[in-house]
């Protein structure tokens, strides 16, 4: 947890450096005037604590304000940086293409003023048309045929809801919005792919109260993610079964003669020495070969030791980047940010966008989900 601060704050930090050298490069600011605005860029740069430790001292009107303004400045400040380091690419690319044929190509490129004012100009358009995505929860559906679903049963569908990280600003409406998706589908299974909270966890008592009024037949199953650990996860334990899931840590459930669900602790449980149960492999050996499978694992990564033991695996945690272009960089790791992914085993994987957001509450070119899967009974 220690280490994951220092590389917040170390890189955020630069952001703000970046953004703060490439203004009075442009603006050649008075000291005073670069004083007043390093002391703003700080005072973002922590307000990630200070919103943490108004919430502690009972200050949760100051802490949401204060959410709104910081993570918000968050999300812009990224996008500032992203677009300059664009343009900065393309002058220097302009300015090696007059030396190269010994022209003047100045004119083809952006002043220094120019080239500050048009990132943030876009960054900030971004941002409030990020909003809107924010809470435009769709619905995606996809229906995953198996000769393992008993032939007496027509069809079992399931809701995934995954990071919605209930806190400071996924609050009521927002959660309202979630749930009418989730309604309108009738799931057989709702289930939570992780980041059910955020690392702001009081005063929930009303959004687990809004999530009993969802009673699927078969159930309501969740699974930690990082975030759960993050808050506390005795805190995160209580609303989660306050909210009706039945935490899966390591263990699995069988659903009648239908299918047997298995979900696992996020790997950032280590970190805490609070890992429950057993190896991924361990927890879903010894199953009949005729049961459908369905592996609840936050992170989209594949167990090679488990391949072959699982029909599906329902995973989250990417976001799919959650802001366009923070997506490239997500991409490098996770071979699979969203969608459904076919498995060289004949396993599927797929991966939720998320149902919230986390820090900015901004989404570009990655909107939020609810994902309706149908398990349908298919001939040999």
């Amino acid at each position: 947890m220690t280490l994951f601060l220092l590389t917040f704050f170390l890189l955020y930090g630069s952001l703000h450096l970046y953004a703060f050298l490439r203004a009075r490069a442009a603006f050649a600011f008075s000291t005073t005037t670069g004083i007043f605005i390093a002391g703003l860029m700080l005072v973002m740069t922590i307000s990630p604590i200070i919103i943490r430790f108004s919430e502690k001292a009972g200050s949760e009107l100051f802490a949401r304000l204060m959410s709104y303004v910081g993570y918000t400045w968050m999300g812009i400040i990224f996008l500032f940086v992203s677009f300059s380091i664009l343009i900065d690419v393309y002058r220097l690319c302009v300015a090696a293409g007059g030396s190269v044929l010994g022209k003047d190509l100045t004119y083809l490129s952006f002043t220094g003023r120019y080239a500050v004012l048009l990132p943030l100009v876009i960054s900030i358009m971004i941002a409030l048309y990020g909003f809107f995505e924010a809470v435009n929860i769709r619905t995606e559906k996809l229906t995953i045929w198996s000769h393992k679903i008993p032939p007496d049963v027509n069809r079992v569908r399931i809701a995934q809801i995954s990071d919605v990280h209930l806190g400071l600003i996924v609050r009521e409406s927002r959660l309202e919005r979630i749930l009418s998706e989730i309604e309108r589908a009738e799931p057989d299974i709702l289930v939570s792919t992780g980041d059910l909270v955020d690392g702001q966890i009081d005063n929930l008592s009303g959004l687990a109260a809004m999530f009993r009024e969802i009673n699927p037949r078969f159930g309501k199953y969740a699974i930690t993610g990082n975030h759960e650990f993050y808050a506390g996860l005795e805190q995160s334990m209580w609303f989660t079964e306050q909210a009706g899931f039945t935490m899966l840590r390591g263990e699995r459930v069988d659903i009648q003669n239908i299918l047997t669900i298995a979900g696992v602790d996020d790997p950032q449980a280590n970190s805490f020495g609070l890992y429950r149960g057993g190896t991924e492999k361990e927890v879903l050996a010894d199953l009949p070969d005729n049961r459908f499978v369905l592996l609840l694992k936050h992170r989209p990564l594949i167990d090679e030791s488990s391949r072959g033991l699982f029909d599906l695996q329902l995973s989250g945690h990417v976001h799919r980047g959650q802001i366009f272009p923070f997506s490239i960089i997500t991409g490098l790791y996770y071979e699979t940010q969203s969608g459904l992914a076919q498995l060289s085993d004949g396993s599927s994987l797929y991966v939720s966008r998320g149902s919230g957001t986390w820090g900015p509450p901004i989404r570009f070119l990655s909107p939020p989900e609810v994902t309706v899967i149908d398990l349908v009974r298919a001939d040999e």
